[in-house]
């Protein structure tokens, strides 16, 4: 192999990094030029994965990083079909050199690719065979369980999450060559997916929804007794049969999550923000361990009164009666609810969390209107996150688009007619004028559901474009034939 060849083998190589990541972020941010978004969703981010297997196993099996890396280039050619883009012929004409060297490198005169599937399968069942697949999770978990949580505990997790995101890789590109897959083999595929479940399911601090062993925060006593606090209640009504459950959890956010239609993410979000609230003023608490673990009824009013006292301050000054007659009177998986209906609010509110008065009148309207839900002996969707001409469907319950989406719209029109800051004060209503307006009990002829009709929601007409500094004319007022403004 000449000196020529080699100095062209490290160049292309050199590139690769570049040009994967190049086309994984025009694939992410839709940036593709000339398709018109022709490109498959996900895919780019599938290449990224095979090309890191290829790498890894290239010392393993090289014929095995072959057939990664021709499945990955052609994956490439989905990624935007259409387009004449530079950049995208550049990664596909580099990745197609780069598995051109890794050939010769090889020394092979000829590729034999009817055998890839068979060997393909061959490989992934020796991979998992030399990794002890199926102990090696449960001697992670033996190591967790000790409570010896050591470089040793790190090593066999780091090790876990590279073994099995390689086997994904495996199958998925096993999956996609071959239709035809031995029964044992998917038996086996179908047991990593579910071993490697918690790696897959997408989380903040701690993995609520996945059935985890070896995550520290979720064996504290205080997360424990939170998570047990906020599980479903007798007193709520039952959820229908047809709503999607994980098996791992059924609690209060659920049954919030289907009435008023919030966000499936939103509410992950904020039943983790809200656990570990709990546990925290808990911890503070130096409440003696117990084997039932209880969440102390000062823990819930703590952070009850800590979380909800703008909205009790806003009764006060509007001398108005609470959603509740009586706080002393409240039990404590009450306070839960209407603490976690309060952040779920907060938790899609978008801007309209710069209106916080705003928030007090929703909250204490759709306080009052989950009461009439609870009267109910089945769940059903609030009138106030439906449209109106929804004939009973709840297809289209949505917190965001019926509550937040009207207040926002208003909002962010008020704020592009504002002439970049240019337009008088007086002339258009910011942050501060909407949320002045429910400083006063005038703001309840807005009603609930909301009265778009309303003065409030009516936007403003679209001002002339007022001109910037870059449209002022430049004048030649010095004779020498240059403007005077630089």
């Amino acid at each position: 192999m000449s000196d020529t060849t080699l100095v062209k083998m490290s160049q292309v190589e050199a590139l690769w990094e570049r040009l994967v990541n190049a086309a994984l972020r025009r694939d992410r941010t839709g940036e593709a030029g000339g398709g018109g978004g022709g490109g498959c969703p996900g895919e780019g981010r599938d290449i990224d994965d095979i090309l890191r297997a290829a790498d890894e196993l290239q010392a393993n099996d090289p014929v095995i990083a072959r057939i990664l890396c021709e499945h990955a280039y052609s994956l490439a050619q989905k990624l935007d079909p259409n387009s004449e883009s530079v950049s995208v012929l550049q990664f596909r004409t580099g990745l197609m050199s780069v598995i051109k060297q890794r050939d010769e490198k090889r020394e092979v005169e000829t590729i034999n690719r009817s055998q890839d599937i068979n060997r393909l399968q061959g490989f992934y069942q020796r991979y998992r065979e030399k990794n002890n697949v199926d102990t090696l999770k449960e001697e992670e978990k033996q190591l967790c369980e000790s409570g010896a949580f050591t470089d040793e505990l790190e090593q066999k997790t780091v090790e876990r999450k590279r073994v099995f995101a390689n086997l994904i890789v495996l199958e998925h590109v096993l999956e996609q060559v071959s239709k035809e897959i031995f029964e044992e083999l998917k038996h086996a595929n179908d047991s990593d997916a579910a071993m490697s479940h918690e790696d897959t399911v997408a989380y903040n601090t701690v993995p609520f929804d996945a059935p985890v062993t070896a995550n520290a925060t979720t064996a504290f006593c205080e997360v424990q007794a939170a998570v047990t606090a906020l599980k479903y209640f007798p007193g709520l009504p039952k959820l229908p049969a047809e709503f999607p459950l994980p098996a791992t959890r059924n609690d209060m956010l659920d049954f919030l999550h289907y009435i008023f239609g919030f966000q499936r993410d939103s509410v992950s979000n904020q039943r983790e923000h809200i656990i570990l609230l709990l546990s925290n003023e808990q911890s503070r608490l130096n409440v003696p361990g117990e084997t039932e673990h209880k969440l102390d009824d000062a823990a819930v009013s703590n952070v009850f009164l800590k979380s909800l006292d703008n909205y009790i301050k806003w009764c006060d000054y509007l001398c108005i009666q609470p959603s509740w007659r009586n706080l002393e009177a409240i039990s404590g998986e009450k306070k839960l609810l209407y603490l976690s209906l309060y952040f779920l609010i907060w938790g899609e509110a978008a801007n309209i969390r710069f209106l916080p008065e705003c928030l007090c009148y929703i909250f204490h309207h759709m306080v009052r209107e989950m009461d009439e839900i609870l009267r109910q002996q089945v769940a059903r969707p609030a009138e106030s996150c439906r449209p109106v001409d929804s004939c009973g469907s709840e297809d289209d319950v949505s917190f965001l688009d019926h509550v937040i989406s009207p207040l926002y719209e208003v909002v962010s029109a008020e704020a592009f007619n504002n002439g970049n800051g240019r337009v008088p004060h007086s002339a258009w209503r910011n942050y501060d004028d909407f949320n002045e307006y429910f400083w006063s009990l005038q703001s309840f002829e807005l009603g609930w559901p909301w009265r778009t009709s309303s003065s409030f929601f009516q936007k403003p007409r679209p001002r002339a474009k007022l001109p910037s500094a870059m449209d002022i004319p430049r004048y030649d007022v010095s004779g020498t034939g240059h403007s005077c403004v630089q």
